[in-house]
């Protein structure tokens, strides 16, 4: 390849909008110790167990001995005598998975209803905005806990629960990217060649409303967290499965006389929610060409 030739492709990769959006976000400190945060939650919830050892169901010592009184268990033990590291190792994962779980969901019911709307307009657009609105008047915890309540209070299902009761605000948004976009010369073009309404819809508007769409579905992973904490706290996680949230509500009873079984997992789900909240800004601020500018 020539000089000549080099310098056009590397002009052309200087150029591509997701790597300007890559220098941007590694440009906001924030966002890049966010990031570097979450890394490292991940990596302790996938491997800190491997190291550490630790059964998060093993009964290993007295309850409620606080945190430093035992090298063993240096974060002390919950009310049946179980050691919180492994608890804290161990119930990340089901809650990150959670989380992730109910983002995908959120997103394929959301992108799905919102991009007919926005796209078909008309009658169409006014039906799905009004079964939209249904479920957006609705109270999410309380229709959360109904759901989870009829059927099993597994993971799974209070995944599907959150991502049932979180997608009205997606669906909103996909809306109006389709009818911003679906005005523009590319998708008319496209229209105009023959291109039937699928393609153009998920081959050539979707691709270019993926921005807002990535930080909403990264703001929704932390909500998710949230959310599956608040209803493990009031009595309806997964008893079978140790999360973060399970930890919370099974020591909350003993909250006043033992403040360190509960803080730990809370404090867990705060840096988790925390370093997402501060990734999704900076993707936010990576996307948005008008930040782009400053």
């Amino acid at each position: 390849m020539s000089a000549p030739d080099i310098a056009r492709a590397r002009a052309a990769r200087a150029e591509s909008p997701l790597r300007e959006a890559w220098v941007m976000f590694r440009r906001n400190r924030p966002a890049m110790a966010g990031l570097a945060l979450l890394v490292l939650i991940i990596l302790a919830t996938l491997y800190g167990a491997l190291f550490y050892g630790g059964d998060p169901y093993e009964i290993v010592w007295a309850p409620h001995e606080p945190p430093g009184a035992t090298p063993e268990f240096p974060l002390g033990t919950d009310y049946l005598g179980r050691d919180i590291v492994a608890g804290l190792l161990t119930g990340g994962g089901p809650t990150l998975a959670v989380g992730a779980a109910a983002a995908l969901l959120t997103m394929l019911i959301g992108v799905s209803i919102g991009a007919l709307a926005g796209y078909f307009g008309g009658a169409i657009d006014n039906l799905l905005m009004r079964f939209t609105e249904f479920f957006q008047v609705l109270p999410a915890l309380l229709f959360a806990m109904v759901l989870v309540t009829l059927f099993s209070p597994s993971l799974t299902m209070i995944a599907i629960a959150i991502g049932l009761v979180s997608w009205p605000q997606t669906a909103r948004l996909t809306r109006a990217e389709f009818l911003k976009i679906r005005k523009l010369e590319y998708v008319t073009a496209a229209r105009a060649i023959g291109a039937r309404d699928g393609r153009i819809m998920w081959r050539v508007i979707l691709p270019n409303a993926l921005p807002p769409l990535i930080v909403s579905a990264t703001l929704t992973i932390g909500v998710a967290i949230l959310f599956e904490a608040g209803l493990s706290f009031l009595g309806l996680g997964d008893p079978n499965t140790m999360s973060w949230g399970l930890m919370i509500g099974a020591n909350r009873a003993y909250i006043l006389s033992a403040w360190w079984p509960v803080t730990f997992p809370g404090l867990a789900i705060f840096l988790t929610v925390f370093a997402v909240s501060l990734v999704g800004d900076g993707l936010n601020d990576a996307f948005n060409p008008k930040l782009r500018e400053r």
